[in-house]
Parts: C-alpha cells; sequence; structure tokens
C-alpha cells in the first residue's frame, strides 16, 4: 500500500489539492521533529553552551569576590594596626594573582560538584 493511498483514504481528504496540502503539513511536522531530535543529540554543542554559561558566572562571581575583597580590605585597613595595614596594601598590589587562584578554585569546586550530581 502506498503513503498517498494511506493518506487519502485514512485522512478524510476531498481531493487531490486536500491530499497535497495534508501531505506537506505532515512534512512540515516531520522537519520540525528531525530538527528537534538533531538539537537534543547535539551533546558537543550543548557541552559548549554549558561551558559557555559556567564562565560567565565564574566572571560574575570573580566580580563579586573583587569587590568584597575591596570592602573588607578597606574595613580592616580603617581599624587594623600598622602592621595588618601593610599587609593589607602588600595584598592589593597583588590582587591579580590572588584574584585569579580563587576563581580557579571557584571553578575546580563547581566541576567536583557537577561530577557528584551526575
Amino acid at each position: 500500500m502506498t503513503m498517498t493511498h494511506r493518506i487519502s483514504h485514512g485522512s478524510g481528504a476531498k481531493g487531490p489539492d486536500e491530499l497535497r496540502q495534508q501531505m506537506e503539513r505532515a512534512r512540515s511536522r516531520l522537519g520540525e521533529t528531525v530538527a528537534e531530535l538533531m538539537g537534543r543529540s547535539d551533546v558537543s554543542g550543548r557541552a559548549l553552551t554549558r561551558a559557555a554559561d559556567l564562565r560567565d558566572k565564574a566572571g560574575a562571581m570573580g566580580v563579586q569576590l573583587r569587590d568584597s575583597a575591596g570592602h573588607a580590605a578597606h574595613a580592616v585597613e580603617r581599624r587594623a594596626p600598622e602592621s595588618v595595614q601593610g599587609a593589607v596594601r602588600s595584598a592589593r598590589r597583588h590582587a591579580g594573582p590572588l584574584l585569579a587562584a580563587g576563581a580557579g578554585a571557584v571553578l575546580v569546586t563547581v566541576g567536583v560538584r557537577r561530577r557528584r550530581h551526575h
């Protein structure tokens, strides 16, 4: 039995034009389904998207950490004795490597937690 025969008998089409329209709608739905399945099977693409999201979150955390550290440093500097104030000034001069280490620790922690949950 051909597809045309099955569609014409089971679909209630009243003529060749209506049958063509039904077939076109069926093709369109099939195309959408195939596109959706391809999207779901694109593991690599989804992984890249997730990695970009995690990088964005880590960047936002870095900004928050930098702001919090700055506020804390100012508070400590105002109340601390001279020896501690010197240490705070030294930490500020080397803030880049300290922040990079902190951001790295955050990324490792996020990665470990994600692996434990999967």
